[in-house]
C-alpha cells in the first residue's frame, strides 16, 4: 500500500556515493517532482557528488564529508537539527550512510529489502522497499512505488549551465566525437591501455575525434598517458582537467562514450548520449548504462563461471567477480564489434550539425 495518497510536504534522500549511482537516483527525484512538484526534496550526498547534483532544479543538496570522520557526521547532524521530514529514503546500504541517517528525523524510514541490503541497513529503517526490476535504477524506483508515485518509468533531464557548455564547445569540431573514459576508481575495473589505443585507432579511421576523460586520480592519469604513448590518434587528453559540470557538458556534446563501470558511463544517461560499457566484475543487468544495456561488452558470466562454476541466476544479486585480471578477458574484436554496431544503429558517424 502506498504511503502517501496526497503529496508529502518534505522528503529526505540519502545517497552519498558514487557518481554513477547518484545518476541512477536522479530518475527517482525527477519522478517525485513530476507528480508532486511542491514537495520539498533534500538530498544528502558526498562532497564530490554534490558538484554534479547541485545542477538539479528544486533540490536542496547537503554535502557530507566522509573523509572528516566523526566531525563530518557531527556537522551533518547539526545542519539537520530541528528539521523533520515526512519520509527518509535511505538509498545506500553502507554503514557510513546508516550512521549519517541517525541525524534525519522522519516518520517513515525506507530502506532496501533484506536481500539487497547489507551492513545491517535494516536496523536503521522501518519499511522495506522491493525493487521493480534487476537494475540498480529499478531498485531505486521501488522507493517511488512505495511512496505512491504513479509513473515509475525512469527518465532523466538535467539542465546544464551555459558556462559549462561554452567550455565544452571548442573541444568539438566537424568530426563526430568519441570520449574514452579508460579508468574507474578501482583499477581492477579497467581494460587495457593497448585495447583503448587500438579502439582510438579504429575510431579515428572511421572519421571520429577522440578525447580521453577521467578524474585527477594518479592511476587514471598514468593510464591515460600510457594510452597516448601507444598511439597517435588521441586528439586530446582531458583526464583530470574538467569539473563535473564541464565533463557532463562534454559528454552531452559527444556522439559516443566508451567506459568501464564508472561515473561517466552513467552521466551519459543523464544527457542521452550513447555509451558502450565494458564489464567483467559486475553484472551489467544490474549496473550497466541504463539506456544502452544492449550495447555493453560483458565477460561477466564467463568470468563468474570460471571463478565459481555457477551462473548469475545461481548466486546472490550482488555477486562480484574477484579475479583482478577479469577485464583482460575482453577482446579488441568484441569492443570493435559493438563500436561498429552502435555507430551504425545510432548513425553516429554522420557529421554533427
Amino acid at each position: 500500500m502506498a504511503l502517501f495518497s496526497s503529496p508529502p510536504s518534505s522528503l529526505c534522500l540519502l545517497r552519498l556515493s558514487a557518481i554513477g549511482d547518484c545518476c541512477h537516483a536522479v530518475a527517482l527525484v525527477q519522478a517525485i517532482q513530476r507528480q508532486w512538484p511542491r514537495t520539498r526534496i533534500t538530498w544528502i550526498t558526498g562532497r564530490v557528488e554534490a558538484g554534479l547534483l547541485q545542477l538539479l532544479p528544486g533540490v536542496e543538496v547537503i554535502p557530507f564529508d566522509k573523509k572528516a570522520g566523526w566531525k563530518g557526521y557531527l556537522a551533518l547532524w547539526r545542519q539537520l537539527r530541528g528539521r523533520r521530514f515526512d519520509a527518509l529514503l535511505h538509498m545506500q546500504a553502507a554503514l557510513r550512510a546508516s550512521i549519517a541517517s541517525l541525524g534525519v528525523r522522519a516518520r517513515y524510514r525506507l530502506g532496501f529489502e533484506r536481500e539487497r541490503a547489507k551492513d545491517g541497513q535494516w536496523l536503521f529503517t522501518n519499511l522495506r522497499v522491493a525493487a521493480t526490476g534487476d537494475h540498480v535504477v529499478d531498485g531505486f524506483m521501488g522507493f517511488g512505488r512505495a511512496l505512491g508515485l504513479d509513473d515509475l518509468a525512469p527518465r532523466w533531464s538535467l539542465p546544464l549551465p551555459e558556462a559549462a557548455r561554452d567550455w565544452a564547445r571548442p573541444h568539438r569540431d566537424h568530426r563526430p566525437l568519441l570520449l574514452i573514459c579508460p579508468a574507474a576508481s578501482k583499477a581492477y575495473k579497467n581494460w587495457t591501455a593497448e585495447g583503448y589505443a587500438a579502439l582510438a585507432d579504429h575510431a579515428h579511421g572511421r572519421g571520429m575525434k577522440v578525447i580521453l576523460i577521467g578524474s585527477p586520480a594518479r592511476m587514471e592519469q598514468e593510464l591515460a598517458a600510457n594510452i597516448c604513448n601507444l598511439g597517435d590518434n588521441i586528439d586530446e587528453n582531458l583526464v583530470g582537467k574538467t569539473s563535473l559540470p564541464q565533463l557532463l557538458a562534454l559528454i552531452e556534446a559527444a556522439s559516443l562514450v566508451v567506459a568501464p563501470d564508472t561515473g561517466p558511463a552513467h552521466m551519459a544517461t543523464l544527457v542521452d548520449t550513447p555509451v558502450i560499457g565494458l564489464y567483467a566484475h559486475h553484472n551489467p543487468r544490474r549496473t550497466g548504462p541504463y539506456r544502452c544495456r544492449d550495447y555493453v561488452v560483458s565477460v561477466y558470466e564467463e568470468a563468474l563461471l570460471a571463478e565459481t562454476g555457477k551462473t548469475p541466476a545461481q548466486l546472490p544479486w550482488r555477486t562480484r567477480v574477484r579475479d583482478p585480471h577479469a577485464m583482460q578477458r575482453i577482446t579488441l574484436d568484441q569492443v570493435i564489434a559493438q563500436f561498429d554496431r552502435i555507430t551504425r544503429d545510432f548513425n553516429l558517424l554522420q557529421e554533427p550539425s
